[in-house]
């Protein structure tokens, strides 16, 4: 199953996204992730959508209290052309919610930047509540996917050592409806992730170069916190990124960059 946001006002409602891009809603999304399991059968015994997705204001289904966690050089590849070591535990930085924004929604560059950064990643969207679990339990307690694009404000980024500024910028999440994990299997059998700015091909990888897996990150941040359904794990990003180009590359107002991940999804952005 495929789901989005619904925003009417200040309610958010989960709903089930059907191929026909129609959306069936399933509850308000804290209630969603509050009862997930009933949330779920609720869905799954839906046989259409109502709506039509053109018709409604689109927003991540994701609570507002879910923490977004994103990992830094997690691809090797990526690390090799940042010119840093792999690292030996994972790179976690953190973004908030107010971040995150749906597809085609413009993203404006901030004040201050020569343009977006751009970078694909896999997102893991916890299904159940995580504390001191095995990599095999945390992948098991994955309940979707989605693609994300980290988009990056490098100059603010780089002011400091943290990166939190440069991550946070307004409308700098694009991320996609979420996948269920029974439709996409494993990520670790490499699955592909690229990213097109103006239809031309910047990012070209696969999760197989991943440093940590998605269960390995999982349960790693479990030793120290409970993840909670709700909570997204950006999953770090494949080599390809702008500032690292010879001359640097970015996304400037005007430009479209569609980032992908195979079998999950895509989310597009204009540039303004």
């Amino acid at each position: 199953m495929k789901f989005t946001g619904m925003r009417d006002g200040r309610t958010v409602t989960v709903a089930r996204l059907f191929a026909d891009q129609t959306l069936a809603p399933v509850a308000e999304v804290r209630e969603f992730y509050d009862d997930l399991a009933g949330s779920l059968d609720a869905a799954a015994a839906l046989a259409g959508g109502s709506v039509d997705r053109a018709s409604v204001v689109e927003v991540p289904a994701v609570p507002p209290a879910a923490r977004v966690l994103c990992v830094g050089l997690n691809y090797r590849m990526h690390a090799d052309e940042a010119g840093m070591r792999v690292p030996e535990h994972p790179a976690i930085f953190g973004r908030w919610t107010a971040s995150l924004i749906t597809s085609g929604v413009t993203a404006p560059v901030p004040a201050g930047e020569p343009g977006w950064d751009w970078e694909v990643e896999l997102a893991a969207v916890v299904g159940r509540p995580l504390k001191r679990v095995t990599p095999a339990q945390a992948l098991a307690g994955v309940l979707g996917y989605a693609a994300f694009n980290d988009l990056s404000a490098r100059t603010h980024q780089l002011h400091s050592r943290l990166w939190t500024v440069g991550k946070n910028a307004d409308a700098s999440g694009p991320i996609s409806e979420i996948v269920t994990a029974d439709e996409t299997g494993d990520p670790g059998d490499g699955w592909r992730l690229t990213t097109v700015v103006n239809g031309e091909t910047m990012q070209d990888g696969s999760t197989a170069d991943m440093v940590f897996g998605v269960g390995e990150l999982l349960a790693y941040l479990s030793e120290v916190m409970t993840l909670n359904p709700g909570d997204v794990i950006a999953t770090g990003t494949p080599d390809g990124v702008g500032f690292k180009r010879t001359p640097p590359r970015y996304a400037v107002p005007g430009d479209v960059v569609e980032v992908a991940v195979a079998g999950v999804g895509s989310v597009t952005t204009p540039i303004g």
